[in-house]
């Protein structure tokens, strides 16, 4: 296990407010927005979470890297986040099957970090201002050095980040001979929504975020699913129109968190950059079809417009949060189309909502036999 001396840390956000704290991970700067997760476990597939690319996480749990890393519980290929702020950073884990320490962890990736910090003092201070951009460093302690350095990030509204975390090659996962075959739309799909389609008997073949909806029709699927990613929906035209059409060729589709909003500018729902978002594991929302309740695991910074949905003539909402009564599924009047805002693989989290993915292939069966 790595030897490690805490070096002095900043943390400086856009509106002027600075933390001091301690360096992890690799000695360095680096920016991004800063946003909070509530989860009480599961750091290591949040670091990893696609939808998390370009954002420093503050993790609310008091204890980080305290049950180690094991690379099977990874979401994708690397370490996603910007940069990580917590309270206590241990290097020391008490799992027995953990791979490594997550220090290793951060230095093997580059990821600059910081710990030490109020990190609830400083979620408070973000519930208040809202999201904003921030910067860490151990490197460079003069403010007015990181405050030019930070002056040079764009808002995350309006940025295009799906292309820069999907896949760059075509790939299969689960049996080539299943009953049902979907092609999912990488725009930063996590492996456990992958492994959902799997265990339930579908072969899933992985495109490109910019793949149009003729090169996934060559595949002959059976449905499309359109994956969670992170940055601004609306600034992503190439995969709205990929909707649309999926949508005026009947197909049946899915879509989750991104692909939800993506769902909704289909269908001239715009969508806006919330607040503070929606991050943790422990979110209520209600399916009014089925009336029931259910714990759902979050991760999204832009959402619908309440009001463009409930008016729209082209979707009916399917389900709502129970916390702000935002919108958090629709589905398509007269098509075989429908989405949600939250994650419903649920990892990390609670695995309330995992039917979707039953009636999802339901759908498709139903679609097939008629």
């Amino acid at each position: 296990m790595t030897n490690f001396t805490k070096l002095p840390a900043v943390l400086l956000l856009a509106d002027g407010t600075v933390y001091h704290g301690k360096a992890a991970g690799k000695i360095g700067t680096t920016v991004g927005e800063i946003c909070f997760n509530t989860g009480m476990t599961g750091y290591q597939e949040i670091f990893t979470d696609p939808s998390y690319f370009g954002q420093i996480m503050v993790t609310t749990n008091a204890h980080i890297g305290n049950y180690g890393i094991h690379h099977d519980e990874t979401e994708s290929g690397q370490i996603q986040i910007a940069g990580l702020v917590c309270k206590n950073y241990n290097i020391q884990y008490s799992r027995k099957e953990a791979d490594l320490s997550i220090q290793d962890y951060f230095q093997e990736q580059n990821i600059v970090s910081i710990s030490d910090i109020d990190t609830r003092e400083l979620v408070r201070h973000i519930r208040d201002k809202g999201a904003m951009n921030a910067i860490i460093s151990s490197e460079i302690l003069d403010l007015d050095a990181l405050k030019a350095k930070l002056n040079e990030v764009p808002s995350m509204e309006g940025l295009e980040l799906s292309s820069q975390v999907s896949t760059n090659e075509t790939y299969d996962i689960g049996d080539e001979n299943s009953k049902y075959r979907v092609a999912v739309l990488d725009l930063g799909v996590k492996k456990n929504i992958l492994r959902n389609f799997s265990e339930r008997g579908v072969f899933a073949r992985v495109f490109p975020s910019y793949t149009t909806f003729e090169e996934m029709q060559e595949f002959a699927p059976d449905g499309y699913f359109i994956s969670n990613g992170p940055g601004d929906p609306a600034a992503m035209d190439y995969a709205i129109n990929t909707v649309k059409n999926i949508l005026e060729a009947d197909k049946p589709m899915f879509g989750i968190c991104l692909g939800h909003q993506l769902l909704a500018l289909a269908n001239d729902i715009p969508t806006q950059k919330m607040f503070n978002g929606h991050r943790g594991i422990n979110h209520p929302v209600k399916n009014i079809i089925k009336n029931h309740c259910e714990v759902t695991s979050q991760n999204h910074g832009f959402g619908v417009v309440q009001d463009a949905v409930r008016n729209s003539d082209k979707v009916e909402i399917t389900h709502i949060n129970l916390n702000d009564n935002s919108i958090e599924g629709i589905r398509v009047k007269g098509k075989k189309a429908f989405s949600v805002q939250y994650h419903p693989e649920a990892s990390p989290g609670p695995h309330d909502s995992r039917y979707l993915f039953d009636d999802f292939v339901e759908m498709i069966g139903k679609k097939s036999e008629s």
